[in-house]
């Protein structure tokens, strides 16, 4: 296990979840990548194809953190964070994953550090791969199906009236994460504890 700087709160790396392919490409469960597409209309970023994903530096003030879009589909994606994290030698208390997250409502971001899955691939990937699930998570809510299974439902695209209000909640969603970078994930965290960001 690589060790931490205990007096750092700084985010080394964050990883974007989501599926590769049009197919994918407007789902519910590729609510990540699409808040790093935001986040790239703010801000210069060169992708590179490197540990089975798309890398990029984002600067971000005095901060320098990775960005990490893995390839390698939703449910093999630790592969793709355990070779970026062992190269770098990222910590995973100093990795955020941006995932989907059916157990909050849509428009809901919820801050937090380790925990179970909730039946999500990714984080189970990743745990997998890595060897612990400390690592932190931003929350992105897409509620749960009316009907029907969990699966359909995460690969299935956003409803209209949910897409009318999307682009407020990937908005307000990249400001919470700014601040993530630029005052630290544990100063950050208690103010965004399951709260609805389109008010």
């Amino acid at each position: 296990m690589l060790k931490k700087d205990e007096e750092s709160d700084a985010i080394q790396m964050i990883v974007f979840l989501g599926n590769p392919g049009l197919r994918y490409h407007s789902t519910r469960h590729n609510l990540g990548w699409m808040l790093a597409d935001t986040l790239e209309k703010t801000a210069p970023l060169s992708w590179k194809s490197k540990f089975k994903g798309l890398i990029a530096d984002w600067r971000l003030d005095s901060n320098h953190t990775l960005l990490l879009k893995p390839q390698t589909f939703m449910n093999q994606s630790g592969r793709s964070v355990q070779a970026a994290m062992d190269f770098h030698r990222i910590h995973p208390e100093s990795t955020l994953v941006v995932h989907d997250d059916i157990e909050l409502d849509f428009g809901t971001v919820d801050l937090k550090a380790g925990g179970g899955f909730a039946g999500h691939n990714g984080l189970r990937s990743i745990a997998k791969c890595i060897g612990v699930s400390s690592f932190l998570r931003f929350r992105m809510g897409i509620s749960r199906p009316g009907h029907g299974n969990a699966a359909g439902f995460v690969l299935s695209s956003f409803s209209n009236e949910e897409l009318c209000r999307l682009p407020v909640f990937l908005d307000r969603s990249l400001e919470i994460l700014i601040q993530c970078i630029q005052r630290g994930f544990k100063e950050t965290q208690p103010q965004y504890q399951k709260i609805q960001v389109m008010v």
